[in-house]
């Protein structure tokens, strides 16, 4: 019914940039919000950054400054534009979304792509 995809994933050494994105497909109606969530070995997932339909944007702390989290609604795609990354940062990044479906609202994760910084 409905897939999120990620991608943009890889290698990058510490101080570098990517820039994921995560398309959303299937029946949509429209999405409230899409946020980023990774999770590193040993550790629980946690939040990275969300942002709303209407573009208001929420980061956790330890990634404020240096991420950017964006979207087109059009597209039903978010993006995280990731700069100055750490070691820390190194995780598998989660995109989910809160979907309105046609008869419901709920919220779908991707399958996560792999974010590895080391030099």
């Amino acid at each position: 019914q409905v897939q999120l995809v990620e991608s943009g994933g890889g290698l990058v050494q510490p101080g570098g940039s990517l820039r994921l994105s995560c398309a959303a497909s299937g029946s949509i109606f429209s999405i409230n919000a899409m946020g980023w969530y990774r999770q590193a070995p040993g550790k629980q997932r946690e939040l990275v950054a969300t942002i709303t339909s209407s573009g208001s944007t929420n980061y956790a702390d330890s990634v404020k400054g240096r991420f950017t989290i964006s979207r087109d609604n059009a597209k039903n795609t978010v993006y995280l534009q990731m700069s100055s990354l750490k070691p820390e940062d190194a995780a598998v990044y989660y995109c989910n979304a809160a979907v309105n479906l046609i008869g419901s609202t709920r919220n779908y994760w991707g399958q996560g792509t792999q974010v590895t910084v080391s030099s």
